[in-house]
């Protein structure tokens, strides 16, 4: 009976370890998510010329912030369930815009000629924010782990 107590205290199925690493796991994933939503947002910046402000970056490179919206709208949120951290712009009033500068690809944009709103589809280029940013805090991860489980 003694021998199958101490047996049972080597697992790591105890209630205190559990914890402990769904503790550290938790906090990881949020410090990673914040660092990936930091980079994200610093690599989209307004444009310099002050007597255009409707030029594009070019494609390939982070685009820049018009209005600051696609900046201040991207959160990073952690899922108890799935235990994952989710990083991304969202969708404001349903526009997949963010997804089209993240990939490439064609999007409607309503603009105001002669005194009318006029539609157009739109084929735009990839100018990439989201990946970068998670290849840049990518080398970061390890550390975040290194000594994240502590003894209760």
């Amino acid at each position: 009976m003694i021998i199958n107590f101490r047996i049972k205290q080597l697992f790591f199925d105890q209630p205190k370890v559990v914890k402990a690493v769904d503790r550290a796991r938790r906090q990881v994933l949020i410090e990673a998510g914040a660092g990936i939503r930091r980079t994200a947002r610093a690599s989209i910046r307004k444009h310099k010329g002050k007597r255009n402000r409707n030029v594009a970056s070019k494609p390939g490179e982070p685009p820049f912030s018009h209005t600051g919206l696609l900046r201040r709208f991207i959160l990073f949120g952690y899922d108890n369930q799935s235990k994952s951290v989710v990083v991304g712009p969202l969708r404001l009033h349903g526009s997949v815009i963010a997804e089209v500068l993240e990939h490439g690809g064609t999007a409607t944009v309503t603009r105001v000629e002669r005194g009318r709103r006029v539609r157009r589809r739109v084929r735009i280029a990839a100018r990439p924010y989201m990946n970068p940013a998670l290849d840049k805090e990518l080398p970061k991860f390890p550390e975040l782990w290194r000594d994240s489980i502590k003894r209760a």
